[in-house]
Order: C-alpha cells, then structure tokens, then sequence
C-alpha cells in the first residue's frame, strides 16, 4: 500500500513553472498558518441558521406544489455587520447521494467544511439539499415499493417488505436536470436577496457539476466563480434542446422508479476500493459518516438490514435522477472561474470524469485543476480533506491558488505542487 503522509503542514510554496518544467519558482504562498488548519477550535464563534426556502416544485411528481427547500448556513457572528461588497457568499451542493449536511456539515470539527469555510474564511456558507434529498421533501419516496425489485428483494426484506411488491405506485424517475436547476435558482436568488450579494460562489461535490455546470451557462450574472470537488463529467451526454439547449430532450417524468437504494455495505465497499494509502481514513470515520447520512433521513434509518439487537441498519434511498446538457457543449459556454479538484483514486463511483477534456473544453480564462495524492472520491472524509479546505479557501478569497488562476497541478502530501503534465 502506498505510504500516505497526511496533508497537515501544508506550504504549497515548491511550484514548478509549466513553461520550462524544470525551472523552480519563488514560492508565491506562504505555508497555512495554525489557525487555518485548526479552524474548528473556535466553533462557538460560527452561527448555525436552518432556512425553508419557499419554492414552486417543478418536479413532474409534485410539480406546481408549494414546497420549502432546506438550506443550512454557517457565518461567524462577526460577519453580520460586513460591507456587502466585500461580503462573499457561498452555496456547496451535494451529489447523488449523501445528502449536503453528512457531506460538507458532518458533525465533528475536524471533518466539517462549511465550518472551517466560515472561520477560516470568513464566508457566508449555505448548503442546500435539492427535492429527494436529505432535509428536503422527497416526494413519492416514503413507499418502499418505489424502488427496484432488485433493491427490495436484497435490502428491503424483511424490513419494512415482507416480500416484493407487485410494481410501483410512482412508475417513473423523479427529477431532472431542469427541476434541480430551477430549484438551485430559488436557492441562489434567496441567498443574494438576504445576504445583499450580486454573485454567490458554486460549490459541488460529484454529480452536483451538472447543476452548477449549467446553471452558470444559464445565469452567469449570478455566479462568481465555480468549484468542482471530484466532479462528473460526460463530454457526450445528451444535449437538450430549445434556443437555449437547456430543455428537454425526451417527455417528462421518463419511466422507471422515483429512488434506488444504496446500504452501508454499498458505501463501504465503494470507499474502501479507493483506499491505497497507509493512514487515508482515519479509524472510525464511516461509522461517523454513515450516522451523519442516516441522522438526514429518518424514514430511510428505520429500513433495511436488521443487526443482532433487531434495530435496522438503516439505508440511503437515492432518488432517480433524468439529466442532460452537462456535455461539451455546454461545458464550452462556461465563461465565469472554474476550479477542478479531484483524487488520483477518484474513480466516480462508475459516473464518467473527463476531467483534462472538461478543463481543456471551459474558455473561461481563470481555470485551474488539481491531482491530489492519497485520496480518493470522498476526499471530504479522508485525510487529505485540508487541501480540500485550503484550495477552497483560497479560490474563494483570492480567485487564484499559490498565486496561479490558470494551470494544471499535482498536489503531493506536504501540500506541493507541481505541474500535472502526465496521467499520474
């Protein structure tokens, strides 16, 4: 197993230049300082505000409802009284299937992201769960005969099934990509509208790139800058249609079931294929992080695989998405800062990741993408989650990392860079 030195003294300071390659520039960025790396020793002085944001559901299952999305937000108190044109607001969205608080809000300071964004940074951190997920209504999704016969009979018997279901009562997928973009447009223009910003920077974690993606081609005067953590990529998805080329391509809701099912054992077995770094989880990690997933569903915890005590093990229902537009066509007509940062383990969790064809494809002029070593697709949880924090940080603060806005890197365990020139 390759030795992994955790990322905890980063410097970012040894930056090879891309043009000569050999050339060894002056560092351009100072080694974090301690209170960066320990950001979650002052929690207390970081506000914790639940928002229901009203929303008119565009989802086919409950479309034209009144529905109110969650949305958590993190601040340091200090924050409140801060000029509005200095202000920088965040909003970090979630993938398939963790739901945004497990993922970027998971309860332990060390781990937590949007924490250590909103002390270390001083940001104002919104997390948003989308219709189907976490904290947000999930509509058709509490009947467990809405899943795959193939879920049921593997995970849902005998708890809560006692057998197969004849059928679903909800025979179609449950949202697309127009539903999730329309709703992380509520989410935006709230936020601009209760914290006085003209932009809000886009966080996304895995398949979440085919919301922000897109709606930064949509809505570029509403965006100041991109973020993709491990991010999808398909340069030949389905493309949609209209003037825009953002509608559908096919009639909506497309057949099949609202959710599929993903237990523990599913997640586990997915993480620990991308382990190959001594010390890359640290012990006790997925028993956290499963309790986190579990703690933001509370139907999902009471179904599924029964332990010796009879209490269930609970599973993460998983809603059925239809997606289109996240291609290379799109990705062409990304115009606003875009920043690319992925694992060298990071093997999708089967979605495809043209990640050197997404960063060669966006024509915005601020672009930069990230090889870290040791981590896999759920870097967030593992022990190089600080460059994580600090690239994060520092693309938020500045628009540029260790003095670079452009460029491709490899980012080894001490935290240094150097030019990402060949498949590492």
């Amino acid at each position: 197993m390759k030795r992994c030195r955790p990322a905890i003294g980063l410097s970012l300071a040894l930056i090879l230049v891309i043009a000569g390659l050999v050339t060894i520039a002056q560092p351009r960025a100072a080694a974090l300082e301690a209170g960066d790396l320990t950001a979650g020793h002052d929690k207390a002085s970081v506000v914790t505000i639940d928002h229901a944001v009203p929303h008119i559901s565009t989802v086919p299952a409950n479309a034209g409802v009144l529905v109110h999305l969650f949305v958590r937000e993190r601040v340091r108190k200090s924050v409140g009284g801060t000029d509005k044109k200095s202000r920088r607001a965040v909003l970090m969205i979630h993938g398939a299937s963790v739901p945004a608080l497990a993922g970027m809000d998971l309860g332990t300071d060390d781990y937590n992201w949007a924490l250590w964004l909103a002390h270390a940074g001083g940001f104002d951190v919104f997390m948003l769960d989308f219709q189907g997920s976490g904290l947000s209504p999930r509509p058709k999704m509490d009947n467990p005969c809405n899943t795959p016969r193939a879920d049921q009979i593997r995970a849902l018997i005998p708890n809560p099934l006692d057998g197969p279901c004849k059928g679903p009562d909800y025979p179609f997928q449950l949202i697309n990509s127009k539903s999730d973009w329309d709703e992380l447009h509520t989410a935006v223009e709230y936020i601009k509208q209760h914290r006085g910003v003209e932009k809000v920077h886009l966080i996304s974690w895995s398949q979440g790139s085919s919301r922000i993606g897109p709606y930064a081609v949509q809505h570029p005067e509403n965006v100041a800058s991109l973020f993709l953590y491990a991010p999808i990529f398909n340069p030949n998805l389905r493309s949609g249609t209209g003037p825009d080329g953002f509608d559908s391509p096919v009639q909506l809701p497309q057949p099949g079931t609202p959710m599929t099912i993903r237990t523990r054992a599913d997640l586990i077995a997915l993480w620990d294929a991308e382990q190959r770094c001594d010390g890359q989880l640290e012990d006790g990690i997925q028993d956290l992080v499963w309790n986190a997933i579990m703690d933001n569903d509370p139907v999902g915890r009471n179904w599924g695989p029964l332990a010796a005590d009879s209490s269930p093990e609970g599973v993460m229902r998983v809603r059925s998405p239809f997606l289109w537009s996240w291609n290379q066509t799109v990705a062409s007509r990304v115009t606003v800062p875009m920043l690319i940062i992925a694992g060298e383990f990071d093997r999708g969790d089967g979605g495809i990741q043209a990640l050197a064809e997404l960063y060669q494809t966006v024509q915005s002029p601020s672009k930069l993408r990230f090889k870290v070593e040791c981590a896999g697709h759920r870097m967030v949880w593992e022990s190089q989650r600080r460059v994580l924090h600090h690239i994060s940080k520092e693309w938020i603060k500045h628009g540029r990392v260790a003095g670079f806005d452009s460029g491709e890197f490899f980012v080894d365990t001490d935290g240094h860079l150097s030019p990402l020139v060949a498949p590492r």
